[in-house]
């Protein structure tokens, strides 16, 4: 599965992914059956975030990641997902606050919001297990942990 991944990054951040790590763990969300998919992924600082989550949620708050479908008709047959927004210093944040490696929660996010695109959700809870189920077993095929679970943080004497 190829994804054609057009990244835009429009943040300050200096701890932020290769491209090549952001391309797999997209690419790992695709499923078997797809053999081409086209999406953007914009990351950006918290002033616009919060600016995207106002206005398109009516969030007046900075968030993780955005997912904006494509939303084109079947007949169309594109390959175009859609655009993920990711908000760099919130990764890093929640990542922190969550004892998670910086890489575990990015590849998480992207994971999470490539889902999205290809029309998981989890706004009702039986939908919301099963989009947290794949994420946890794509997570795994990438080698990271449960996103769900806490870290263990294990003190050093």
């Amino acid at each position: 599965m190829a994804c054609d991944l057009v990244v835009e990054i429009r943040s300050d951040a200096s701890d932020l992914p290769s491209r090549e790590l952001l391309q797999r763990w997209i690419e790992a969300a695709l499923p078997a059956a797809r053999s081409d998919a086209e999406m953007g992924l914009c990351i950006v600082d918290e002033p616009e975030s919060q600016e995207l989550n106002l206005r398109y949620r009516e969030r007046d708050k900075p968030t993780n990641v955005l997912s904006f479908t494509a939303d084109l008709p079947a007949e169309l047959n594109l390959p175009l997902l859609g655009d993920l927004i990711v908000c760099a210093p919130v990764v890093t944040r929640e990542a922190a606050e969550q004892g998670k490696t910086l890489e575990a929660h990015w590849a998480h996010m992207l994971v999470h919001g490539t889902l999205h695109l290809l029309g998981y959700d989890h706004i009702n809870p039986i939908e919301a297990e099963q989009m947290e189920a794949l994420e946890i077993d794509i997570l795994a095929s990438l080698g990271f942990s449960d996103p769900y679970q806490p870290a263990v943080i294990t003190a050093h004497t």
